[in-house]
């Protein structure tokens, strides 16, 4: 079996030349092959797995500037161009596998674990720390995909691990919206954007202080999306309630419980108040909305809404 840990140290080693070099222009980048291979042939002689090697480091070219976008985000006190060349491209190659491969192949914490490895081996004294951080907060704000895989939660007992079964898991509950707003003749969604590109529902926690703590799902949710978008929104009916494990650093194992609703509101200015991961929010017409980058679990609500506003048209 090839050794990915090697594969992707050779790959590193490659886009530290690349970028080393100050390589800008597109033209130039036909010539990483090269490297690749020269790496490849010096550091692993005979290595199988160069397809993967030239396809990650293809990838990564491509995704670059998105790449280095997320990593700007995620780490807001760093400009990219004041992040060791090392950490920089350790974290392209930790973020496009983390965002862009198959989980299938490359799960979630194996793309983070890896990354934090080839800091510790090529980086300096805090890059693990470093790179943990980033691609940490970077995995938190994707929802920590592969959690809800994971049937059971641990939890201390006697200075010992026990199971928690999933029925007796914290849940944490939030609530969001497919807002609309119709104007003449048209009707409007407000969307937010986040900064893994994805056009996706303003949402959030319901109940999280105890001043709140006995909210409705339907209270919660007109709450939050006056916090995060500006708007003031009427709840018009339930569209979808969805359930997945994620990990809390303080409870461990938790059980996410989203409440999505149909709402209304005027056609009023969408100002992005409280960012959350989010770069952007707007109004889109309804005609304009099945083009946009959505996630797949977010489609259907978006569909299901649209669908329901055709058949409702008044």
């Amino acid at each position: 079996m090839a050794n990915r840990h090697l594969s992707r140290s050779i790959v590193m080693q490659t886009l530290f030349e690349w970028d080393f070099a100050n390589v800008l222009e597109k033209k130039q980048d036909e010539h990483i092959d090269e490297s690749l291979l020269r790496n490849a042939e010096e550091f692993a002689p005979g290595v199988s797995d160069v397809p993967f090697m030239k396809m990650l480091v293809k990838g990564i070219l491509e995704k670059r500037q998105t790449l280095d976008d997320i990593i700007v985000k995620a780490a807001p006190d760093w400009p990219i161009d004041r992040i060791s060349v090392i950490d920089r491209n350790i974290l392209r190659i930790g973020l496009f596998e983390l965002i862009f491969a198959d989980k299938k192949e490359v799960p979630a914490k194996v793309a983070i674990n890896e990354a934090i490895e080839l800091a510790k081996s090529f980086g300096g004294e805090n890059s693990g720390k470093f790179v943990n951080g980033v691609l940490g907060a970077v995995y938190k704000e994707m929802g920590e995909p592969g959690k809800e895989e994971v049937s059971k939660n641990k939890k201390k007992k006697n200075g010992k691990l026990a199971e928690v079964p999933y029925e007796k898991m914290p849940i944490q509950r939030l609530g969001g919206a497919v807002v609309y707003a119709r104007e003449g003749d048209q009707v409007y969604l407000a969307l937010v954007h986040d900064i893994f590109g994805h056009w996706t529902l303003s949402k959030g926690k319901i109940g999280d202080n105890p001043e709140i703590a006995n909210e409705t799902a339907s209270e919660g949710t007109i709450r939050e999306i006056k916090e995060e978008i500006g708007l003031d929104i009427v709840i018009k009916e339930e569209l979808y309630l969805n359930e997945y494990i994620a990990n809390d650093p303080e409870k461990g194992k938790i059980r996410k419980q989203v409440q999505y609703f149909l709402a209304e509101s005027k056609f009023d200015e969408v100002k992005l108040e409280k960012s959350g991961g989010l770069d952007d929010a707007r109004w889109f017409k309804l005609a304009d909305i099945l083009t946009l980058n959505f996630y797949d679990d977010v489609l259907p609500i978006v569909t299901k809404a649209i669908n329901i506003l055709l058949v409702k048209p008044s």
